[in-house]
């Protein structure tokens, strides 16, 4: 999973919630795109002001992709005249497009072209969902990104004293958000557009986490811990002042006022269903999520049954592993000796994340056997922060800096030892950091040539896509030697094939949470407490989790494609390229670049 702390989204899915009355499409209308320059130059321009305009709507991403002028600015609250103005931005955007020959269109404009022409139809019609109206949940959301932000251990700097004091000023706009979040809210319950109470729940905890007697205790506190020796000691003193003004005055009674409509006002109000399905006009807007995070017209149905094909195909695997490691007694109890015996299991967070450190260099010396590139920023292992892990992911990839000056980071989650099993180590490794999350995001942002819209964007059945299809690599680089580890790699197959049937089950089949946990404990061994989590993050996140193996699919798809036409000639290393290489992209338009490049190794 890529936290893109530039939310669990990605940078284009826009919370669209602050007005911004001087847009770069007023300025390119005046005098960006002119009859002297090439339709190529055109889409260039266009491409960049629409990034620009993207990044004015949600400030906080500005911040991550190095727009230093933004780390003093939050979004806005959604409200209906930004919600039109946001329609009206896209637009704006499709009429530039559409005023473009695309007939004269090379390169890489004409694959931002094809890109942008698609997303910004994508994007008007999913505003015909009231996406607003719940726009927070456990797993996703702008009040934990701004929480990592404070924390000191994000993309936030804390190096000067305008640093310091640009973090106040996001703050105080971080507070007016939230008051728009509640005001949608309300308003959701009153069109009976709610959460699921099971989420509601979980979402509380969020909000009471940072509601502290002393502003010491708060995590908005790290940066004053952390404060650079270089500030005298004067401008030490009047930053410690004012942030314990602002967390005692601005953010506590902030988050005391949602927590309080949380508890008193929502989760009375939250619905009993779980499944998207079960909202007004839910089955569409499920279809649309689905289309949304694997880029492809697939119905619910076709996906559910090729998740029933791919467990009991993975099953089957497990029995051969089972049966190498000689274990006495069916696949079930095979499920509980794993998940319940110790020595499965590491003994402190400390060993769980020296485990991960030494696949990590392991993993280092083997990549050039398969790829000829590979970023130029590192990544490095780290714990999930305290305040987010009783609800995080159990593994995940936060993408480094663009100018390198932070590395990535492969978050492990240690809140739970027991549902980190040793075995899982290998394959997480190679998911959410290299070749897996690390290669193709980082590679991403250090593409010359590449508008900062694709630079930044992404599509999650690209990304998870690839970092499933990266763990097929594994036994080529060395891993897997052990059958455990082997097991490992199908346990995280097994994972991503089961939520093909769980994630269409709750929404589109009216499966109840119990039905789902109750079919992914039967068919793996993973830890109750981590199928709980996974199941009410499928029910939070419609659509996202079905991407994975759409995208493996697709990407073996077209290896085994090139594969036959090429024969002998097929390098395994530039089809690697070819995939990498120009960021992420939809399904449809790498089909037509990898069927291209075929046809001219021909």
């Amino acid at each position: 999973m890529i936290i893109k702390t530039i939310t669990a989204a990605t940078l284009l899915v826009i919370l669209s919630g602050c007005t911004t009355s001087n847009t770069r499409l007023d300025l390119a209308q005046k005098n960006s795109v002119g009859a002297q320059q090439s339709d190529n130059e055109k889409v260039t321009v266009i491409t960049q002001n629409y990034f620009d305009d993207m990044v004015s709507l949600n400030p906080v991403n500005g911040t991550y992709v190095g727009y230093e002028q933004y780390n003093d600015k939050f979004q806005g609250p959604s409200t209906l005249a930004s919600r039109s103005q946001y329609i009206t931005l896209l637009e704006g955007y499709q009429k530039k497009l559409s005023a473009i020959d695309k007939k004269g269109l090379t390169g890489q404009s004409l694959i931002s072209y094809n890109i942008l022409e698609r997303d910004l139809a994508f994007s008007l019609s999913g505003t015909r969902f009231p996406t607003y109206l719940i726009p927070i949940n456990q797993m996703f959301g702008a009040h934990n990104t701004f929480a990592s932000l404070g924390s000191g251990a994000s993309a936030q700097p804390f190096n000067t004293v305008k640093d310091y004091d640009n973090f106040i000023s996001r703050a105080e706009q971080y507070v007016l958000w939230l008051d728009g979040v509640v005001a949608n809210m309300r308003e959701g319950i009153k069109q009976g557009v709610v959460l699921p109470k099971v989420l509601s729940l979980k979402l509380l905890p969020q909000f009471t986490a940072h509601i502290v007697d002393n502003a010491q205790d708060s995590v908005f506190w790290q940066p004053i811990a952390n404060m650079p020796a270089e500030l005298s000691k004067q401008q030490q003193q009047r930053i410690t002042l004012a942030y314990r003004e602002m967390i005692e005055s601005t953010l506590i009674p902030a988050y005391k006022k949602v927590a309080s409509f949380l508890k008193t006002e929502y989760i009375p109000k939250s619905r009993n269903s779980v499944g998207l399905g079960a909202l007004p006009n839910g089955e569409a807007w499920y279809e649309y999520n689905i289309e949304k995070h694997t880029t492809m017209k697939l119905t619910a149905d076709e996906i559910h049954q090729t998740g029933l094909a791919e467990v009991k195909r993975i099953r089957n695997e497990m029995m051969w592993v089972k049966e190498q490691v000689e274990f006495k007694g069916d696949l079930q109890a095979f499920f509980v000796h794993l998940r319940e015996s110790d020595e499965f299991y590491f003994d402190s967070p400390e060993a769980l994340i020296s485990a991960y450190e030494n696949v990590k260099r392991k993993i280092d010396q083997r990549v050039p056997l398969l790829f000829d590139i590979k970023p130029r920023a590192d990544y490095v292992v780290k714990a999930v922060e305290s305040f987010r892990a009783e609800s995080a992911a159990g593994a995940s990839y936060s993408s480094p800096a663009p100018d390198g000056s932070r590395p990535g980071v492969f978050y492990v989650n240690t809140h739970n030892l027991k549902a980190q099993p040793k075995f899982l180590v290998e394959t997480l490794s190679i998911h959410e950091a290299a070749p897996g999350h690390h290669f193709q995001i980082a590679l991403q942002q250090e593409i010359k040539g590449v508008p900062m819209f694709r630079k930044f964007g992404g599509y999650t059945v690209f990304s998870e896509g690839w970092a499933l299809y990266a763990e097929s690599l594994g036994k080529e680089l060395g891993l897997f030697t052990d059958p455990l580890m082997w097991y490992g790699r199908l346990v995280d197959e097994q994972l991503r094939a089961m939520r093909l049937v769980v994630d269409t089950g709750l929404h589109a089949k009216n499966w109840s949470r119990e039905q789902a946990i109750e079919f992914m404990i039967n068919n793996s061994s993973m830890a109750e407490s981590d199928v709980v989590a996974e199941v009410e993050r499928y029910i939070a996140w419609p659509g996202q989790a079905v991407s994975y193996k759409i995208g493996q699919f697709k990407i073996q798809e077209l290896k085994d494609y090139a594969q036959k036409a090429l024969g002998e000639r097929f390098d395994v290393k530039a089809f690697h390229r070819q995939i990498l290489t120009d960021g992420a992209v939809p399904m449809a338009i790498l089909e037509r670049k990898i069927k291209a490049w075929v046809a001219s190794q021909a």
